[in-house]
């Protein structure tokens, strides 16, 4: 929306001149259950002081009317005080009362105050989001993270609904009106505007106990009352009592926010978010369908990295966006220590190499990679730079900490940070301070290598070898690619495996090393034999891709699946697929060395990620000129693969999903449809209802099917759910006018943002390119103005997963170039534009590799 940017400067000196006593909040939320009703009344009341009498300054707010304004008893006119989403302030005192009353929007798009009504029984749903700058959608703030301060909420609301927000829940009061109540919710404590929260509605909620080392924290679990068969409150329960556990050891610190409540939320844009004490989630986390290990990790991983951030985040908050990443980053961090260490994913760290991990490479290759630690200098430059080098290169950066300063000095510095910062605003330096000091390792030459600057290096062996197999020199050859061109510090291990005689791949010497510049030599090796592997970044402590010399790569190729540890595999996995997308590894090769060893593999996200990438490379990255044949492949290996996995297990399912999304000949689309009609049976392999959906969507995307039967199906499953999958069946047909349709809904604000996205995932097909041709254009077009019509999220979920890569060419490279050197969109679009242009650039390169 224009005019809700904010810069660094204008916050900085807003705090400077600031300091907030207190927000008072009154909501009246009745209208919600009126389809026809947009907005609600909001009115707040915020107490400030201001240490320089007589100057100006502003407040923020998004609302569609404003009512009245109240500057200490002084009536300021909206019509002139209020533009651009700011409320401007004059003439202020030493000790300052604004009241505000304006009626608010609800939204469609996950930002502010979403609306939901769910389609299985017409229960109405409202939840906030607030993370960067929403809370001004649903009241007036100063809307920083450093503007800190108390909230009271006030919501009325039907009688018969449940409200949550950050404090307890209060008995409500009756309101004075029928069937409508008042929920007067404590003041809560200190805390940044983002992470205040409302949620409201029909919710069904489950509640538990943690008894701990601080004393008794209520939990409570909602959500939607037609999900509740699904929500599997024990298991959640556990998983939360063992993370609290966990963080309230390590960081010798009470949980700062009496309570904690989880609620899982419809039509959500993220993962979830660390409200304080009000944590939201995205309901398809509570699934109605069998789901593999990889699901319930990676939904482990988001609830324990909410729970971190309550002391990293909530407690301490960054003082501007700056930091973004250290709030993040710290999270991913702490979420995958905590699995390992709390919970039954005792191998979180394999899946974190897995998948995780990759995301950080991938998005530090693309043209849009930044530092870690980027110059958000202003609330634009934030939604462009909060992307996975934010989150997985973070994360993997904070490792590499760990393993340069070491956990127990990294820990006793987080205690006392912790304590000398508790609800205030530091800045990255002051936890790098605090650590310096803990563990007596410089590291601000280490933070200007690590977070001041962008791209990936890559390490290789070098060495040579005496008559008996022996190293006689050893090194470790580090690059960058020209554009990134730093050469960091790492503390890297070295594993030396040999088959052990009965097959098997075990580690038989290690050791850790600091690599430093373009060589470092290894003394520890001279003399020591080769061994069948070598494995660089054994234990997986740096963040830098790895190269394999000829002989392991031999080792791996034919022996991959015997590894005897799990974590060592992965990072062959990741060192193979790094060559394959650097066009040094044929597509036909990582293919083959997928379908060899992928029934074999133990480690969740590799079974669900890697077929998912090979999908991807088999698509997009092979000669074009015997793709049909590569296709062939992939298709009846996968075949092979489902029906050799062990029934009912989560080989089986990934295989059966992976085998429906390759399904290409007419025997295999003859097998989707048995396995819908049940002629053709899996032992242990059940077609639940989204099971059905993925084999729908497969059989329309071939033509096999059309909206008759898309229409069917949804008359069974007639949830949110079963209408987003339809959505995407449909989009997914092989013919212009479900392309036209389906572009149709996607630029259309009016389309809820999960409805949008799951068609914005299924529009362009690889295979369709006949169909596709007027949508390069259509899509240059659009995405000038995407941004403003239908806000920020949706844009971006459009820009980056709804451009038409199957029509990948040189001429389409000639296309992008031409845009981006002359364009009116903003910054998102370009950036987003920019990377299809590279992913397209890499592909064509692959595929020339590919035919060498």
């Amino acid at each position: 929306m224009p005019g809700t940017n904010l810069t660094r400067d204008e916050a900085a000196t807003r705090a400077s001149l600031l300091d907030v006593t207190s927000y008072t909040v009154d909501l009246d939320l009745t209208s919600a259950t009126d389809p026809d009703q947009g907005t609600f009344a909001s009115v707040t009341t915020l107490e400030f002081t201001c240490r320089e009498p007589g100057s100006a300054t502003f407040a923020d707010l998004v609302a569609p009317t404003v009512r009245e304004i109240t500057l200490n008893g002084r009536s300021l006119d909206p019509a002139t005080a209020y533009a651009d989403s700011r409320i401007a302030l004059d003439d202020l005192e030493a000790t300052n009362t604004l009241v505000v009353t304006a009626d608010c929007a609800y939204s469609n798009t996950g930002e502010g105050l979403h609306r939901f009504v769910d389609p299985a029984d017409d229960r109405v749903y409202l939840y906030s989001q607030f993370e960067v700058p929403d809370a001004r959608r649903v009241f007036t703030t100063f809307e920083q993270p450093d503007l800190k301060s108390v909230f009271t909420f006030n919501v009325t609301a039907p009688s018969h609904w449940v409200v949550v927000s950050n404090a307890a829940t209060p008995e409500p009061t009756d309101a004075g009106q029928s069937g409508v109540s008042v929920w007067n919710f404590p003041t809560t404590k200190r805390m940044s505007t983002y992470i205040t929260a409302i949620v409201a509605g029909e919710y069904h909620g489950e509640f538990d106990t943690y008894e701990g080392k601080f004393g008794t924290i209520p939990l409570g679990h909602y959500c939607r009352q037609s999900l509740k068969e699904h929500m599997d409150t024990a298991e959640l329960v556990t998983l939360t009592k063992q993370s609290f556990a966990f963080f309230e050891e390590q960081f010798d610190y009470p949980y700062p926010f009496g309570k904690y409540d989880q609620l899982y939320v419809p039509e959500y844009n993220a993962g979830a978010m660390e409200n304080a004490g009000c944590v939201t989630l995205r309901d398809e986390y509570l699934p109605r369908s069998r789901q593999p290990r990889s699901f319930f990790e990676f939904r482990t991983s988001v609830i324990t990295h909410e729970m971190a951030h309550m002391w990293f985040g909530d407690l301490v908050t960054m003082k501007w966006w700056d930091d973004l990443w250290l709030n993040e980053s710290f999270a991913e961090w702490a979420c995958y220590w905590c699995e390992a260490n709390a919970t039954d994913f005792t191998d979180a760290w394999t899946g974190f190499a897995n998948a995780r991990k990759q995301t950080g490479y991938r998005a530090d290759q693309l043209p849009s990679t930044h530092p870690i630690a980027a110059d958000n200098v202003d609330l634009h430059a934030v939604e462009v730079n909060f992307d996975m080098i934010t989150y997985a290169k973070g994360a993997s950066v904070l490792k590499q900490l760990v393993a340069w300063v070491g956990l127990e000095p990294f820990l006793e510095g987080l205690r006392a940070y912790f304590k000398e910062w508790e609800y205030g605003n530091p800045e990255f330096k002051d936890l790098l301070a605090t650590l310096e000091k803990s563990s007596g390792r410089e590291l601000q030459g280490w933070a200007q290598e690590w977070l001041q600057t962008a791209g990936v290096n890559t390490l290789a062996p070098a060495f040579e070898l005496d008559a008996d197999g022996a190293y006689t020199s050893f090194s470790v050859e580090q690059s960058a690619h020209p554009d990134w061109p730093t050469l960091r510090r790492h503390r890297l291990g070295i594993g030396l495996y040999d088959d052990n005689g009965d097959g098997r791949l075990v580690r038989r010497e290690y050791l850790e090393i600091d690599v430093e510049g373009a060589s470092t030599e290894v003394p520890e090796l001279i003399g020591t034999k080769q061994p069948a592997l070598l494995l660089l970044n054994d234990e997986d402590h740096a963040y830098a891709k790895i190269r394999l010399d000829e002989r392991s790569l031999a080792t791996a190729i034919s022996a991959l699946s015997t590894f005897e540890d799990s974590l060592p595999r992965a990072l062959v996995w990741g060192a193979a697929w790094d060559m394959t997308r650097d066009g040094e590894m044929r597509t036909r090769d990582w293919t083959d060395l997928v379908l060899a060893n992928i029934g074999q593999e133990t480690d969740a996200w590799a079974v669900t990620r890697i077929p998912a990438s090979t999908a991807l490379a088999v698509n997009f990255y092979s000669d074009p000129a015997h793709r049909d044949e590569l296709k062939a492949t992939w298709e009846s290996g996968l075949r092979e693969l489902l029906l050799a996995a062990e029934p009912g297990s989560d080989h089986q399912l990934t295989f059966a999903r992976s085998y429906a999304g390759a399904a290409r000949s007419d025997a295999a689309l003859d097998d989707l449809i048995g396995l819908l009609d049940g002629s053709f049976a899996v032992e242990g392999l059940a077609i639940d209802q989204d099971m059905r959906w993925v084999l729908i969507t497969a059989l329309a995307r071939s033509g096999r099917f059309g909206d008759a039967e898309i229409d069917a199906e949804l008359e069974v499953d007639k949830t949110i759910s079963g209408q987003e999958q339809a959505a995407a069946a449909r989009a997914s047909q092989p013919t212009a006018e479900a392309k036209e349709r389906a572009w149709a809904a996607i630029v259309d604000p009016t389309t809820p943002n999960e409805t949008s996205r799951e068609i914005a995932f299924s529009i362009f097909r690889f295979g369709q390119e006949d169909v596709l041709e007027p949508y390069l254009e259509k899509f240059l077009t659009a995405a000038e103005t995407l941004v403003d019509v239908l806000g920020f999220h949706k844009a971006s979920t459009v820009l980056e997963y709804g451009f038409p890569k199957p029509l990948g060419s040189e001429a389409t490279l000639a296309r992008l170039d031409e845009w981006l050197a002359d364009n009116k969109a903003p910054k998102q679009a370009q950036r987003y534009i920019g990377e299809a242009r590279a992913e397209i650039a890499r592909a064509l390169t692959n595929q020339a590799f590919d035919a060498s």
